[in-house]
């Protein structure tokens, strides 16, 4: 596509969360620090939040990458399951095979008595739920009944929820108030700053091998202020512009790509229809692009005309 244009050796703004393109912001370091630390610890339950994009997957699979020799990772990426599946679920990732036809009192006993080998092993199982705010009711409870499962030393099962702001209201009513009790670490993933929103870009582009400086400084703010810091609108924004910069065959990206990158993306539009003041400030910096480039097409021909 623009690779070759813009000297890439692959795509920096790919949606698909990719641990090689991670980050290490402010947010994200604080969040892995918290996880790495209560996890070392043995803590039962600990919980991530974030708004949607603000890079709660990715932030799971750096774990996943970075986990010790000694950790037997379960990673559940699709939460909407009954409390059985969830135990099956759990069996299937940690190498547990058995029939089918066991029984959910059967399919306890025999994950149960897994764990503990796993446990004498001195192997600790931590299970990792994205998209936790999705966790039918009944399953958040089989979650809590799970992490009774213990030794006299530590816990059978470590669980990290990764969730949307979402869970933290599911959790707030009374009957979570047991779960709630236990989630002894918890941690929440803001968005970017300015700062780090050009800081995040120009990282992704080192990494995609880009050496020469590519986001005007001005194009960096809009870019900071349509994605409202948030990593996933960064990415969708900065490819768009990229692409457009691509077919106009401009060799930096400036306001005008990013302006019209925000333009055709929904979610930005969206978050500015309530905004009139922000659509005035935008549609007078098209205005003026628009207005900027008549005039310097006029130029052109005039000295072309002398």
């Amino acid at each position: 596509m623009y690779l070759a244009h813009y000297a890439f050796q692959t795509m920096p703004f790919a949606l698909t969360p990719n641990t090689a393109f991670y980050v290490d912001l402010a947010t994200h370091q604080q969040a892995m620090e918290v996880l790495q630390t209560a996890l070392a610890l043995g803590e039962g339950f600990i919980k991530v939040t974030g708004e949607v994009g603000t890079g709660k997957t990715l932030l799971c699979r750096k774990l996943m990458q970075e986990a010790p020799q000694d950790w037997t990772i379960a990673y559940v990426p699709d939460p909407q399951l009954s409390p059985n599946q969830l135990r099956w679920a759990l069996a299937l990732e940690l190498g547990l095979k058995q029939s089918s036809n066991v029984d959910e009192l059967q399919l306890a006993h025999l994950l149960q008595r897994w764990l503990l080998h796993l446990a004498q092993q001195g192997q600790r199982v931590v299970l990792l739920i994205d998209e936790a705010q999705a966790l039918p009711d009944e399953t958040l409870e089989a979650l809590r009944l799970l992490s009774n499962l213990e030794t006299e030393q530590h816990k059978l099962v470590q669980v990290v929820l990764f969730a949307q702001p979402e869970l933290d209201k599911r959790l707030a009513r009374y009957q979570f108030r047991q779960l709630r009790q236990r989630i002894s670490f918890s941690c929440q993933l803001g968005v970017l700053s300015a700062l780090q929103v050009r800081d995040y870009v120009n990282e992704r582009l080192h990494i995609a091998g880009r050496v020469e400086p590519l986001f005007s400084n001005l194009a960096m703010q809009m870019l900071a202020m349509f994605s409202r810091g948030i990593p996933r609108l960064i990415n969708i924004l900065a490819h768009k512009a990229l692409l457009l910069g691509y077919g106009a065959g401009i060799e930096q990206i400036g306001v005008r790509q990013i302006v019209y990158a925000a333009l055709d993306t929904e979610d930005v539009r969206q978050s500015w229809r309530f905004a009139p003041l922000l659509w005035l400030l935008l549609l007078t910096v098209l205005m003026m692009l628009m207005f900027g480039s008549s005039l310097w097409s006029t130029q052109l021909l005039a000295g072309g005309g002398g």
